[in-house]
């Protein structure tokens, strides 16, 4: 079976068995959103993903409902300049207090099990581009969406959040030439101890 063929599967397989396992605690984070801050549980934004293909990807919502994207739309133009040697924007004001915890733990990508299910993610590989962000990108910088985006990947294990643009879509493009089973299940394994450290988290 091609490799395609396995990523493919264990994305499936492992998304439902995440999903299923972990719903009691998705739903405990549900009613602790409800409780801090006024607005949905879920937070939706549009993303472009393989062969620069636009969808909605979800995620936990972090932020106050209604905060305004200027700030951090400017802070990513910067950052893809290479003004920001990080692609973190740190105390963020926006942030809600469960906000915080979720960013500290990636808890908030957990709605994203969702977009892998249907085809437009993968557990592995680049992450997925905003809009405001694609604007910005090169034609070597459209090279990381050649392949299925991920909700961890070769640049999120051995440099989360402190890489500068120029490293990360280098990280990235290294990535889509040697990708395979092997270093699919390296990375997925490796993002546990990398999670629990908190190392780089925003």
């Amino acid at each position: 079976m091609p490799y395609e063929h396995f990523k493919r599967a264990l994305d499936i397989g492992l998304a439902l068995f995440l999903l299923v396992i972990g719903l009691p605690i998705w739903l405990l984070i549900a009613v602790l959103i409800k409780l801090d801050s006024r607005g949905p549980v879920l937070y939706s934004a549009w993303v472009h993903g393989l062969g620069c293909r636009r969808f909605r990807y979800y995620k936990f919502r972090t932020m106050r409902a209604g905060a305004s994207t200027v700030a951090h739309e400017s802070f990513a133009a910067r950052y893809i300049r290479g003004i920001h040697s990080s692609g973190k924007l740190r105390d963020d004001p926006r942030l809600t207090r469960v906000g915080r915890l979720l960013r500290l733990w990636s808890l908030d990508e957990i709605p994203q099990l969702v977009n892998v299910l249907r085809g437009e993610m993968s557990l592995v590989g680049p992450r997925p581009a905003l809009t405001y962000e694609f604007r910005h990108y090169n034609a070597r910088d459209r090279r990381r969406l050649s392949v299925r985006p991920g909700l961890t990947g070769l640049q999120q294990v051995t440099s989360r959040g402190h890489a500068s643009f120029r490293r990360l879509v280098a990280t990235d493009l290294l990535y889509i030439r040697r990708r395979s089973l092997t270093l699919d299940l390296f990375i997925l394994l490796r993002t546990i101890p990398v999670v629990l450290s908190r190392r780089g988290a925003a």
